[in-house]
């Protein structure tokens, strides 16, 4: 049996960026790997674009996800396969944006409640994730999770010292 993986290349701009700039073929934990390597943008996005320049890439990111995702996917002859992480990068993405900042404990809290929401997938994410397929499906689980880590990051900054 073929790995799916090697049905993909790394010239193809979709492929390159569904698989996070190579982060996705990471053999352990890729999502997480994934996750890391949105941290550089992050941190470009806010320094750079500062709050609308964050909300323009997670906007366009998600909806560019849907294609980007959706033809790797169907490339790979896989839903959703692991080695995908683009919807990692919008979903961390997405856990920032109501705490743009720069400092390393707010950046290192948002990495670990979007992981993890996006690995314990609570309800309903995980309902989304098993219900809806192709791009659509493959982003909206993670854009979930996305939302309800930022919402809990957004509280623990505001309530809890980090």
């Amino acid at each position: 049996m073929t790995d799916p993986k090697h049905r993909l290349s790394l010239t193809n701009p979709y492929h390159l960026l569904a698989l996070g700039f190579g982060s996705g073929l990471s053999p352990i934990v890729p999502g997480t790997v994934g996750t890391l390597f949105a941290v550089p943008f992050y941190l470009a996005f806010v320094n750079y674009g500062g709050i609308l320049g964050l909300w323009v890439a997670i906007i366009v990111g998600g909806l560019a996800g849907i294609a980007i995702c959706g033809r790797a996917s169907k490339d790979m002859q896989v839903h959703d396969h692991g080695a995908i992480v683009w919807d990692e990068f919008v979903g961390f993405w997405l856990t920032m944006a109501l705490v743009p900042t720069t400092d390393w404990q707010s950046v290192v809290a948002g990495f670990v409640l979007f992981r993890i929401f996006d690995m314990a997938k609570p309800w309903p994410i995980s309902w989304l994730d098993k219900h809806i397929h192709g791009g659509l499906g493959i982003m909206l689980d993670d854009i979930l999770a996305g939302v309800m880590a930022m919402l809990s990051l957004w509280l623990m900054t505001h309530f809890l010292p980090i």
